[in-house]
């Protein structure tokens, strides 16, 4: 089994990584922890988002024996065509997404890039709130 988690540090990382953790450890998952970022992004802000994610993974992967990677994806795309096309070239079995509620009509529709994420998939997609 394997579970891509599309981190995003504008949503709860704690409920997100939380459930990720769960579920990963109960289906003995590989999890890829991931980020996307444009081509425009300084190289000092790229390396930070990596530092990030590494110590997200050993704080709640690593350190309860469960395989993990992270990446910060750099390829030009739209932040949700860049995490369903990864998911598919490493052929993940399910996404992980965070999800925020602005108004009564967000609590309706997702965010542009959780929707696409959600209508594209190849795999089930769980989205955290």
């Amino acid at each position: 089994m394997k579970i891509l988690i599309a981190y995003d540090k504008n949503v709860s990382t704690a409920k997100v990584m939380d459930e990720a953790f769960k579920r990963a450890k109960k289906m003995g998952a590989y999890v890829y922890l991931v980020r996307n970022c444009s081509y425009d992004t300084k190289r000092a802000d790229i390396k930070q988002m990596e530092t990030q994610l590494e110590e997200l993974g050993q704080e709640v992967f690593e350190k309860n024996g469960i395989e993990y990677e992270t990446h910060v994806l750099i390829r030009g795309l739209e932040p949700g065509k860049d995490i369903v096309t990864y998911a598919r070239e490493k052929k993940v079995d399910e996404i992980i997404i965070g999800i925020k509620n602005k108004s009564k009509v967000g609590k309706l529709v997702f965010g542009s890039t959780a929707q696409y994420i959600i209508l594209e998939a190849h795999c089930p997609v769980l989205s955290v709130k």
